[in-house]
C-alpha cells in the first residue's frame, strides 16, 4: 500500500471500532503510516466513555462485533448527533446488510481489506484529503 498524499492528510482524524486487536492494530498502523491520525476503540462502551467524539472525521466500524453490529453502532452514534461520515467493513456482506446501509448512506467495505480501497473510501468520505 503507497503512502500517497501524506501531508495533505495530517490533521485528519479516524476512529477505528472494532472488537478484534489484530483488524484494529493493523488498520491504525496502515492509516498512521499514510499520514492519518488513529484512535482505535474495542466496543461502543470504550467509544462513548472515551470523552472527545467531536474530533473525528470519519468512523471505521467493523459489522461484526460481538456486543452489537457496527451499522447498530453508528446509528447509535447518529442518534447522539455525531454526524461524521462512516465506513462498515464487513466480511461477504449480505444484500439485506447492503441495503440497510444504502439506505443510511453508509459505504460498505469489503473484509479482506486489499489495495487502497479503505483508504480511497475515508478520502471520499472526508472530502478528498489526499
Amino acid at each position: 500500500m503507497k503512502n500517497q498524499g501524506k501531508a495533505s492528510n495530517s490533521g485528519v482524524v479516524v476512529i477505528v471500532v472494532s472488537d478484534d486487536l489484530a483488524v484494529r492494530n493493523s488498520l491504525k498502523f496502515w492509516l498512521e503510516i499514510e499520514g492519518l491520525t488513529v484512535r482505535g476503540y474495542v466496543s461502543r462502551a470504550d467509544l462513548l466513555d472515551a470523552g472527545d467524539l467531536a474530533r473525528c472525521d470519519c468512523y471505521v466500524v467493523d459489522q461484526k462485533m460481538s456486543a452489537m453490529s457496527g451499522l447498530d453502532l453508528i446509528g447509535q452514534l447518529r442518534d447522539r448527533h455525531l454526524t461524521a461520515p462512516a465506513i462498515l467493513i464487513a466480511s461477504h456482506p449480505s444484500r439485506l446488510l447492503r441495503e440497510q446501509a444504502e439506505k443510511a448512506d453508509i459505504p460498505i467495505v469489503e473484509k479482506p481489506l486489499l489495495g487502497n480501497e479503505l483508504l480511497d473510501k475515508i478520502r471520499d468520505v472526508v472530502g478528498g484529503c489526499g
